[in-house]
């Protein structure tokens, strides 16, 4: 199916929000989620199921200053 993941659309067999943040490549632990403008915490992530076409963001804390 297709979503857009981070404002591009991206092919993935992945069925739940954590599946597609491991299968991407992110690292769980430090990253926050947002499905279609709503943010979702790490703990639920594994019960939001993906649909084609839904909107996922998926930011990394940023260091610096």
């Amino acid at each position: 199916m297709q979503v857009e993941l981070n404002g591009k659309p991206t092919e993935t067999n992945a069925s739940t929000l954590a599946e597609l943040v491991e299968v991407e490549g992110f690292e769980a632990p430090c990253v926050a989620t947002a499905v279609d403008g709503v943010f979702v915490p790490k703990a639920t992530r594994d019960t939001v199921t993906l649909t084609e076409g839904i909107r996922v963001e998926v930011l990394s804390p940023m260091q610096g200053g």
